[in-house]
């Protein structure tokens, strides 16, 4: 069998070293990925918690109380019968 006179280089390959704006760019990410995490969990329980008080009012009309003054709000969409 003959010699290899040039060596392989799969084995003497380096991963690369992280430069400052690969660095940059990967907390940049993180840190928006997180805000992202945060404003989706509040969003649905909010949405969640205004579903469940809608559901528990007619439809025809809400009431609620502005500056100490209670209003009737009628829907638009809401035909009287």
């Amino acid at each position: 069998m003959a010699k290899r006179n040039k060596p392989t280089f799969s084995a003497t390959i380096k991963p690369s070293i992280e430069t400052a704006m690969e660095k940059t760019t990967r907390v940049a990410r993180e840190m928006l990925d997180t805000e992202t995490e945060k404003r989706q969990a509040r969003t649905s329980r909010l949405r969640k918690a205004r579903l469940e008080r809608e559901a528990g009012t007619p439809d025809n009309a809400i009431t609620t109380k502005i500056n100490g003054v209670q209003k009737k709000l009628r829907a638009k969409n809401v035909t009287p019968t």
